[in-house]
């Protein structure tokens, strides 16, 4: 009887192990589908958006818009683990990824001009919540800029 009760544990064991790999391994080689994740969420005034597992900050910057947009493009892509997914500065909108260190879970950030209104727009792409990650990013990167 005990026989049985070890080899069931083991095997439950390594059923949840596979599981746990599997869905590690899915997230991290997930295709990121540009035309779901390349978005704009116009209606937002100067101001900080908590929303559920995201976070969106607009800020109005005067003088030159696309400059601050290009000086804000060059902090995100020195961030560890972002990479562009579309866009570009010149477009007025771009989409990165970034990914958690240890499991790789991506959070996408669209960044887009509105006349003056510099749009930062993070949101986890699994899960319900972003545990805050995304507004520390992005008031990180407003820190960098000069626009906090």
């Amino acid at each position: 009887m005990k026989a049985r009760l070890r080899q069931f544990l083991t095997n439950t064991l390594t059923l949840l192990v596979l599981i746990a790999v599997s869905g590690a391994l899915f997230i991290r080689v997930a295709p990121m589908d540009v035309a779901e994740f390349h978005r704009t969420y116009p209606g937002h005034d100067a101001g900080d958006w908590p929303m559920p597992g995201g976070f969106e900050a607009v800020r109005r910057v005067g003088g030159d818009p696309q400059a601050a947009l290009t000086r804000l493009d060059a902090i995100i892509r020195a961030t560890p683990r972002t990479k562009v997914l579309s866009g570009s500065v010149g477009e007025g909108h771009v989409s990165y990824v970034t990914r958690s260190a240890v499991w790789g879970f991506p959070d996408t950030t669209n960044v887009w001009l509105e006349g003056e209104l510099l749009h930062i727009h993070g949101h986890l792409r699994f899960g319900g919540s972003d545990l805050g990650v995304n507004r520390r990013r992005i008031e990180g990167w407003l820190q960098a800029l000069g626009q906090l």
